[in-house]
């Protein structure tokens, strides 16, 4: 049996599980629709219910349906307009045809139609949107499913993994071409079109709005603005971007220095604290203690290059770490970028409490087997953060002023987790393009 067909019989699987244990008899899965700019006929980028790709690698194709009762074939309804004025989406073929029974639909009334005295016994998954938040279902989004299916997403299937890895070796394509256009000299938005332009994307086909930082803007963690001029100097330059390959998500972060000097070597140095981390990944080990650890690793880094007059226990329990390093380690990452569960501790919905002291971590479960997440530890100077230690002796204020004018430093790697320890999808990614 192929990956795909094993991958359905999973996600079959989970739903009959999951629709038994929270007394659904079937599922309707709407893949949504296109929302509109307010007074205006201009629609969104579409974004595809998490939920319907999951089942078959269809991300655009809105208006569409899946039904699902247990225990029998899913039951797929394409929508395909009477439209002259519009291309048609154009569907991937596979074996996503042959395992379910698709029919194709010109409106969406011919869907309840189809399903009749069914809907009152099925879930919806599906935005409020109008006319199907409207249809007499037995429930929308009931919680008790969802959590359940969310807590099962966190163990991939093998080609959930394959796409996964897909994803990754397209985004490096990408990468690379935008670190040429960084060393090249070019502005934001040139190295932008670099990025898209070697993965033949246009910017609305990635999973999120790339992070393109140069020099000081490197420091803002969403930096999407993209100066059109290039700067006098090209100083330091960090990437986040991704892509995706079947619906699922690459997320790869890179920082790169213009020169040799101390802000190279602080890059180095939380590239070997990242592969550090990555190193002690293994199931059964705390995700949450990954993230202290990353912590006292930046303590160390940022005694070791002079930013505190303090040892680098003391700067991570007086909770200096957290200015330099705000967000989490990373998350769960596949269907979506931030991938679902990270907070869950069973099916049953139950959830982890957050930490006042890392309330960003995304992620509190154990790692296990399956699991495919993000390692990004990032060092910055932000000054909003800075505030209200002013004036505090601790720091070195003249070293941390050095390094403002380069922004931050973020590395960022998914890996999938064996048996017995990880594989880094990213790294392998890179070292196949070269």
């Amino acid at each position: 049996m192929s990956q795909y067909l094993d991958h359905l019989a999973v996600v079959q699987q989970r739903f009959d599980e999951a629709l038994e244990a929270t007394q659904f008899d079937s599922v309707l899965i709407y893949a949504g629709q296109p929302r509109y700019a307010f007074l205006d006929d201009n629609p969104y980028t579409f974004r595809v219910n998490p939920m319907f790709k999951y089942w078959i690698p269809v991300t655009e194709s809105p208006k569409s349906f899946i039904f699902y009762r247990r225990g029998e074939t899913p039951r797929v309804f394409l929508f395909q307009a009477r439209d002259f004025w519009h291309a048609q989406p154009q569907l991937p073929p596979g074996e996503w045809q042959e395992a379910c029974d698709v029919t194709l639909i010109d409106n969406i009334d011919q869907v309840r139609a189809a399903l009749a005295d069914e809907l009152a016994h099925t879930a919806l998954i599906s935005d409020a949107l109008e006319p199907v938040d409207s249809w007499s279902v037995k429930a929308h989004n009931p919680t008790a499913l969802i959590d359940y299916l969310h807590f099962q997403r966190a163990i991939k299937t093998e080609w959930e993994k394959t796409n996964l890895r897909k994803a990754n070796v397209l985004a490096v394509r990408g990468h690379e071409a935008a670190k040429a256009a960084f060393f090249a000299g070019k502005s934001e938005l040139e190295i932008s079109h670099a990025y898209y332009g070697a993965m033949k994307f246009r910017e609305s086909q990635a999973p999120y709005n790339s992070i393109i930082g140069l020099n000081e803007h490197s420091a803002v963690l969403h930096y999407d603005v993209y100066e059109t001029e290039a700067p006098a100097e090209h100083r330091s330059f960090l990437i986040d971007a991704g892509a995706y390959y079947n619906g699922y998500c690459a997320d790869i972060t890179r920082t790169y220095a213009a020169k040799d000097g101390f802000y190279k070597e602080l890059v180095e140095a939380v590239d070997a604290a990242e592969q550090a981390i990555i190193a002690q990944i293994k199931p059964g080990v705390a995700y949450y203690d990954l993230h202290v650890d990353t912590h006292h690793r930046i303590a160390q880094i940022l005694h070791e290059f002079g930013f505190f007059k303090v040892d680098a226990n003391t700067i991570y329990e007086r909770g200096y770490t957290s200015a330099f390093f705000p967000h989490g380690l990373g998350h769960y990452i596949g269907l979506q970028v931030h991938d679902v569960g990270g907070y869950l501790k069973n099916p049953q919905g139950e959830t982890h409490a957050r930490d006042a002291r890392h309330p960003f971590l995304r992620l509190r479960r154990e790692v296990e087997e399956g699991n495919v997440f993000t390692i990004e530890p990032g060092m910055y100077v932000v000054d909003q953060l800075l505030e209200e230690f002013d004036g505090n002796e601790d720091f070195n204020w003249n070293r941390i002023n050095e390094l403002r004018p380069y922004g931050g430093v973020r590395i960022e790697d998914s890996v999938i987790v064996t048996a017995d320890g990880c594989e880094n999808i990213t790294r392998d990614a890179f070292a196949s393009y070269k």
